[in-house]
């Protein structure tokens, strides 16, 4: 079956300890809803069978699979649903999902991390918790803090919550990988609403549309300094930057992988309504 999942970017985990840790690090209660993006042939479907959710919808692309599923599974229909789909066009769709009750894990293909973390940042009903097994580095951009703070972290970290829970070497997939995975867990987070993050103190609401499109302003060209960027972006005079950064005691400066989360939301805050 190895040769399935190449097309569609597919490398199978075979490591019982990893997919062990992956249903671990998802802490699956009686009362849990599970979306598997990308289950393949059933392997980490097994351990999340064996945590005993209320129920797994596993979303898999390959007609192939699906079928080889569905022949494996095929005494398990109560607690398990077999989807055949898009993962980026159908994981949100008609389950009755809402916010903290249902939970998202995969091993899913590298090129769809980007999108699909956008996908649960638009999420009006967000899951409880994330547990993806990603490209290392790209796990690592994720959970980065300062002095690494980037545009993809500034994104995650908007919504959630990320930490690395553990590290899988290319060897334990079939085929293997050109690169290291990690497993990386994202708990929602609790004062994040479908509109933004509330109760950031310079009197207003983050709304999740004008962030996004603030950071791309904050983080275009990372070596500069947040005072380059913003002057650059931004439909505002030096002296009011300046003035704005002040009032938030962050040195115009400090380049953008120095700030911290509750820097950028700040920041966010006091400058979405300048945009260009």
């Amino acid at each position: 079956f190895t040769h399935m999942g190449k097309k569609l970017g597919q490398h199978f985990l075979k490591d019982a300890k990893k997919l062990k840790k992956i249903a671990e690090a998802l802490e699956i209660t009686p009362r849990d809803i599970v979306i598997e993006i990308g289950p393949g042939h059933g392997e980490l479907t097994n351990f999340l069978l064996k945590a005993n959710p209320k129920k797994i919808i596993a979303i898999e692309k390959d007609a192939r699979l699906v079928e080889f599923l569905n022949q494996k599974f095929q005494a398990l229909n109560s607690e398990l649903q077999i989807v055949r789909g898009d993962a980026l066009k159908v994981f949100t769709s008609g389950w009755n999902l809402e916010s903290g009750n249902w939970k998202l894990a995969g091993n899913i293909p590298y090129y769809i991390t980007g999108h699909l973390l956008r996908k649960i940042s638009e999420l009006e009903k967000k899951p409880k918790l994330v547990v993806l097994t990603i490209q290392k580095e790209v796990a690592e951009r994720i959970a980065a803090q300062p002095p690494h703070t980037n545009l993809l972290a500034a994104s995650v970290q908007f919504w959630g919550k990320p930490k690395i829970v553990g590290y899988i070497s290319k060897k334990s997939f079939r085929p293997q990988p050109k690169v290291d995975s990690a497993i990386i867990k994202i708990i929602s987070s609790p004062q994040f609403s479908h509109g933004g993050i509330k109760g950031i103190k310079v009197g207003k609401t983050v709304r999740a549309e004008e962030y996004y499109k603030f950071i791309k302003i904050l983080f275009r060209q990372p070596r500069k300094t947040v005072m380059n960027n913003l002057r650059e972006g931004l439909k505002l005079p030096q002296k009011e930057i300046e003035k704005r950064l002040q009032e938030l005691n962050i040195s115009p400066d400090l380049r953008p992988a120095n700030l911290s989360m509750s820097d950028i939301n700040k920041l966010s805050a006091i400058f979405s309504d300048k945009r260009v």
